[in-house]
């Protein structure tokens, strides 16, 4: 049985027993992550969700933390200009070992979900007030005593 999941944009074919590299996600080695953006599940009766698989589940272990190959990017600007400028990159990752593919009963395991280290969503607003993406302007329309919701 193998499943199609979904994490950090990207789609991985994977079986139990799969040693996986993933953008970064928040946890700790050791720790059990369940991925519940199944997009394919296949085997004996393959199932294609639209566009998930519901009640479906992908379960790993956190191996470690790593860091990927070093991307150097180099840029050389027009003759008769000395200026060149070296940049370098190193993605930040996560190994992963696949342990189970659920069909169902996704939402009754007690594993975390895996959630993507940077992602830290719209900040809470308080009780009766509308979300407002972003904070500075949040604290402008508080200063100006504007409501922040329109109505």
């Amino acid at each position: 049985m193998f499943a199609v999941l979904k994490t950090g944009g990207k789609q991985y074919k994977v079986r139990p027993g799969d040693v996986l590299r993933v953008e970064k996600l928040a946890a700790a080695a050791g720790d059990t992550v369940q991925f519940n953006q199944v997009l394919m599940l296949g085997g004996s009766a393959p199932v294609l969700g639209a566009p998930v698989v519901d009640g479906a589940a992908v379960q790993a272990v956190v191996i470690d933390q790593i860091k990927g190959e070093k991307v150097i990017h180099f840029v050389k600007r027009r003759r008769k200009h000395s200026s060149k400028r070296t940049k370098g990159h190193r993605q930040k990752l996560t190994l992963l070992r696949i342990t189970n593919i659920l069909e169902d009963g996704a939402g009754t395991t007690d594993a975390k979900a895996a959630v993507g280290a940077g992602s830290g969503g719209l900040k809470q607003a308080p009780a009766g007030i509308g979300a407002v993406a972003n904070p500075v302007a949040e604290q402008k329309l508080i200063a100006q005593g504007r409501p922040l919701t329109e109505g």
